[in-house]
């Protein structure tokens, strides 16, 4: 299967699309689109892949992802569906150089930061919630202003950025499609013990081979990016089960001891597990 590009279904002379997503699991399969994309998140959880890194998305994110950059969306496995809306345009919709005009400065923050992919955490922000639910009663002036709002609001809100350099690189199809499967198994399979191998050999390649392959396009080591889904699903449970033992959730994790899950995941998210999990229940 052909993972890239991905084509945004658009009617003549649309120049922003709405799209809804009401589905047990969200479209996971590795692409990028020449649009960008803007989405909320009502209901659901899992793990999102912007470019070269991961992160957990929830209910209530706000999720943006520049034109191009490869992204998928691991739904967690769940009784319930999920629910997203989503934006698509393109920097060049309204005119070539219309995001550049005097009155549009107050949006130059949000196309700085979409480069890199954004997240906003609204938590129980009810402004973001029924702005995206309001959209479906939009004509095509409304959703022009909507979507120039949210910009704006973007532009001003403190957001995280999805990572930490811009992301460049062109992948073939068949390159797409390596990395899909890569991407597929680790997610699947991050809390056993995963063998490079293993890995290797699913995508016809010797060890050495693929661990070329896979930092020449990811800019990161197979085993780091191991790593990062771990800690990612760590964070999961550490909102989740608030309860649990921090070993429990280093267990769960994938990390064979506490004091490697405590070092990974410091390096990685800047705080301690028990940090990290106190201070998101008081924000």
């Amino acid at each position: 299967m052909k993972t890239y590009p991905f084509k945004i279904t658009k009617k003549p002379q649309e120049n922003i699309v709405l799209q809804e997503d009401i589905v047990y699991t969200f479209f996971d399969k590795l692409h990028h689109h020449q649009e960008i994309q803007i989405s909320y998140i009502f209901s659901g959880e899992g793990k999102l892949i912007v470019g070269n890194n991961i992160h957990a998305y929830k209910a209530g994110d706000v999720i943006g992802i520049d034109s191009n950059i490869p992204h998928l969306f691991q739904s967690k496995k769940s009784p319930l569906k999920s629910h997203m809306i989503s934006l698509f345009f393109s920097h060049n919709s309204f005119g070539e150089n219309f995001f550049d005009i005097p009155e549009m400065q107050v949006t130059k923050s949000f196309f700085d930061n979409i480069k890199y992919g954004i997240s906003l955490s609204t938590y129980d922000n009810n402004y973001w919630e029924n702005l995206f639910l309001q959209l479906h009663r939009a004509n095509r002036f409304q959703l022009f202003i909507s979507l120039l709002s949210i910009i704006k609001n973007l532009s001003e809100e403190s957001v995280k950025l999805l990572n930490s350099k811009v992301y460049k690189k062109v992948l073939s199809d068949h390159q797409g499609e390596r990395l899909q499967l890569i991407f597929d198994y680790v997610i699947n399979n991050f809390q056993d013990d995963i063998k490079l191998k293993t890995v290797a050999n699913m995508v016809h390649m010797s060890p050495n081979a693929f661990c070329r392959f896979f930092k020449q396009r990811s800019n990161k080591s197979f085993f780091t990016f191991i790593t990062e889904v771990r800690v990612a699903h760590s964070c999961q449970l550490l909102l989740e089960n608030t309860d649990s033992q921090i070993n429990e959730i280093a267990q769960e994790s994938g990390f064979n001891t506490i004091s490697n899950f405590n070092k990974h995941f410091k390096s990685i998210i800047g705080l301690s597990p028990t940090q990290y999990q106190k201070r998101m229940i008081m924000s």
